[in-house]
């Protein structure tokens, strides 16, 4: 069974996480998942596999004579997005794409390379689709599928290496899934999860993030005798919005630039919630975003009274770049590795959060790599077998950067 096949049975186990779930998995599904890469993992001959927590464990251990060299471990997550239907997915499967328009059947729409120039480079490759009416849940089970196919290709023993350490978590798409990882029982002194990305790509910059609720006081009495006394908590936190920099929005942002984004509101006169995230790659510009909420709400207070806006912060994650520079050859294995497989490796900034940064700043220092895929979150979700195999050669050829190096 070749990686592809593995990627196809794990798509079609239903694991959408749920941001509202107050458990651990968030949903039961994902223990579907789970039990069956325990099951696999131990047919494999994986070594130490364990399901704890509603996460799965797993260890190669080094080839004799290699036991000295540094440990390295690969991670991935089990859930599929919540944003968009993960219930009941029906792959397609084409080979020998012939880079045109591709007919999702369950639904009529069209997958074009009109729409993602993508496409055009999966030409004459064996590609994965969705049938329209879910997505495909390449994010991140195409990661999962590398990992053990790299995994197994290890277990043959044809390659020395130091110990290999796997790990597969539940709920990362609703920012959980660091929350019970267990570093010091994974083993490795330092990882990388596989997660979404072209191949080649590396991520090791991420977005430092906040999290805002702002609350708006009002005041309600009968429209009729308003004048002079009713205070709108809605028109209030409209006006809110309006003193936070109009261009400095996701929708007008890129690269390296931070935003301010709206996220939710609900309430009434009396009184309104808005729901408020902050990013930014600048740790210092991370604090003048908050500053600036904060100047906002001393401007509403003095003008409608104190405790007219008040302001609810919570530090979300921070960067990783701060963790993996001192530990840079995690990159520069990696980059080396890339290169082994014929690709070039490319940098880019996530703009997001990804497990790697709180597990970085839990003390495993742990950048991304690309799974191949495409359109994460939706119908037009695609991947294609022999970016998965390459992907599958590059957690190999890390491997091997490590055996050369004692811990």
């Amino acid at each position: 069974m070749g990686v592809l096949e593995k990627f196809l049975d794990l798509v079609r186990i239903d694991s959408p996480s749920d941001p509202a779930g107050p458990t651990c998995p968030s949903t039961a599904m994902q223990l579907d998942v789970a039990n069956h890469l325990v099951k696999v993992m131990e047919e494999m001959g994986v070594s130490n596999v364990r399901l704890q927590d509603g996460y799965v464990y797993g260890e190669i251990p080094a080839t004799p004579g290699y036991e000295d060299r540094t440990a390295v471990g690969f991670i991935a997550h089990m859930d599929t997005a919540p944003e968009f239907n993960g219930i009941g997915v029906k792959p397609q499967v084409i080979e020998n794409y012939d880079g045109g328009d591709v007919l999702l059947t369950g639904s009529g729409h069209i997958l074009s390379p009109e729409a993602f120039p993508v496409l055009k480079t999966f030409a004459g490759q064996t590609l994965i689709t969705t049938d329209g009416t879910t997505l495909l849940g390449s994010d991140d089970k195409a990661g999962i599928a590398e990992i053990l196919e790299a995994a197994e290709i290890l277990l043959r023993g044809e390659i020395p290496h130091g110990k290999v350490c796997l790990g597969f978590t539940p709920d990362e798409e609703i920012g959980r899934g660091p929350l019970k990882f267990d570093v010091p029982g994974f083993g490795a002194e330092l990882a990388y999860t596989l997660d979404g990305g072209a191949v080649g790509s590396i991520e090791y910059e991420n977005f430092n993030a906040d999290q805002a609720v702002v609350t708006f006081q009002g005041y309600s009495i009968h429209p009729g005798t308003a004048k002079g006394r009713m205070k709108n908590s809605q028109s209030i936190a409209f006006e809110f919005d309006a003193l936070l920099p109009a261009g400095e929005r996701p929708q007008y942002t890129d690269g390296y630039e931070g935003f301010y984004h709206l996220t939710g509101i609900t309430g009434g006169v009396e009184q309104t919630t808005a729901t408020y995230i902050l990013r930014d790659h600048d740790a210092d510009k991370l604090v003048e975003r908050e500053q600036m909420l904060e100047k906002a709400a001393a401007f509403l207070n003095g003008k409608y009274g104190e405790g007219t806006v008040t302001i609810d912060l919570t530090h979300t994650y921070r960067n990783m770049k701060e963790k993996i520079l001192p530990v840079f050859e995690v990159i520069t294995i990696a980059e080396a590795a890339i290169r082994a497989i014929g690709a070039e490796p490319v940098t880019v900034p996530i703009r997001g959060g990804t497990d790697g940064a709180t597990l970085s700043y839990m003390g495993l220092p742990c950048p991304n790599l690309g799974t191949g895929g495409a359109n994460a979150h939706g119908r037009y979700e695609c991947n294609t077998k022999e970016n998965m195999e390459r992907c599958t050669q590059v957690v190999l050829e890390i491997v091997k950067g490590y055996a050369d190096r004692r811990a």
